[in-house]
């Protein structure tokens, strides 16, 4: 994906690279670390636990593994997807989740900066679904897999030709689908939710096709947050949910942006 970013790039880069990917591997590096001390077998250690034991919903109901699988991979990514939306609706968790919004460009390393508080929330989700639905500890790998490959690939700086991501947008999130949703403006934040799946925004109206000012000309990031010594390096992301708003306008209501404007 990174060398994919250097020969066919979207957009021009804003801040150097360096200082960028410095920060965002440093926090992917540190979250991994915290991860491997807290749960060290991960959601797929829980699914092996919870199978061992004949916990949840499938086991219950004895459901055979070539239909268990499936529905477990798409259960899995609707819980997702509504736990996005929850660190989108609730101001305690957006200032968590603000530290993967607030970085100002966008490429393959945004796609794994993410505060250690959420991924630590993140995985207490995810061990939860897995208590209770009780899927194979393989649609557990897999969903993992997946999750991890598709957040790359659709928080990566690339080009894909308009024909083609017109129809990988119906069976996969692509990073044009999901670069609105790092727009600065509210109403472009608040749409395109999916990391997988792209269906769970279709569904319930979170939907946005393209961004107002066009995907090489709209700013990524949070209005208010754009220096880059406070939001590229890692000190100063572990602090930024702790940092005043400094007026930053968000509201989760999707009003009509113009509106929101006059107001």
């Amino acid at each position: 994906m990174a060398l994919w970013e250097v020969i066919a790039p979207r957009r021009a880069l804003s801040v150097s690279k360096a200082l960028r990917w410095s920060g965002n591997l440093a926090l992917v590096a540190l979250n991994a670390a915290l991860l491997r001390l807290a749960l060290p077998l991960g959601a797929a250690g829980v699914a092996g636990f919870v199978a061992a034991n004949g916990w949840g919903l499938l086991n219950h109901f004895h459901v055979p593994f070539w239909l268990a699988a499936p529905l477990a991979v798409v259960a899995m990514d609707l819980a997702i997807w509504l736990q996005h939306v929850m660190f989108h609706a609730v101001p305690a968790l957006w200032r968590l989740h603000r530290v993967h919004h607030a970085d100002v460009d966008y490429d393959l390393t945004t796609g794994a900066r993410f505060h250690p508080i959420e991924i630590g929330l993140s995985m207490g989700v995810k061990v939860a679904v897995v208590t209770v639905l009780g899927p194979p500890v393989l649609a557990v790998v897999i969903f993992e897999v997946v999750l991890a490959a598709t957040a790359i690939f659709n928080h990566g700086n690339i080009r894909l030709p308009a024909s083609l991501d017109r129809w990988l947008r119906w069976f996969v999130v692509t990073p044009d689908m999901h670069r609105v949703h790092h727009s600065v403006e509210g109403d472009e934040t608040n749409s395109n939710f999916g990391f997988n799946l792209p269906w769970w925004d279709r569904l319930f109206g979170t939907y946005r096709d393209q961004p107002r000012a066009g995907h090489e000309a709209m700013t990524i990031g949070i209005h208010g947050r754009r220096d880059p010594r406070e939001v590229a390096r890692i000190g100063a992301m572990l602090m930024l949910p702790l940092r005043a708003d400094e007026g930053e306008v968000y509201a989760i209501d999707r009003r009509d942006w113009r509106a929101r404007s006059a107001t």
